[in-house]
């Protein structure tokens, strides 16, 4: 059984930065591929990044490329996503997933294992 356990999340103000960490248990997390999810009430579910399980490939949302850098520590069993230029936009609860396979775009359903997911908060 994967689990897997975010951090990091809380409250900061407008173009502060985050970081996010994702522990990863039950597996060898080399075998997965990875990425971060966000939701907030009024948009819902959505992308936000994805890394290969060997860290050579990441994608990123439009709305945070540039702001946000997904990497991995496979010796550690960790995934983090710092976060940079937050706003109010940021604003959600954010989610770790895994899969073994992941065929593009990256969806919430095409994952595996999700977290239950950090709150970040950004005021204005």
């Amino acid at each position: 059984q994967v689990q897997l356990v975010e951090s990091g999340g809380g409250l900061v103000q407008a173009g502060d930065s985050l970081r996010l960490s994702c522990a990863v248990s039950g597996r060898d997390i080399s075998t997965y591929s990875m990425a971060w999810f966000r939701q907030t009430p009024g948009k819902g579910r959505e992308f936000v990044a994805f890394i290969s399980w060997s860290g050579g490939s990441t994608y990123y949302d439009e709305s945070v490329k540039g702001r946000f850098t997904i990497t991995r520590d496979n010796g550690k069993n960790t995934v983090t996503l710092q976060m940079t230029s937050l706003n109010s936009e940021d604003t959600a609860v954010y989610y770790c997933a895994a899969a073994t396979t992941v065929t593009m775009p990256v969806t919430w359903s095409g994952m595996e294992y999700w977290g239950k997911g950090t709150q970040v908060t950004v005021s204005s």
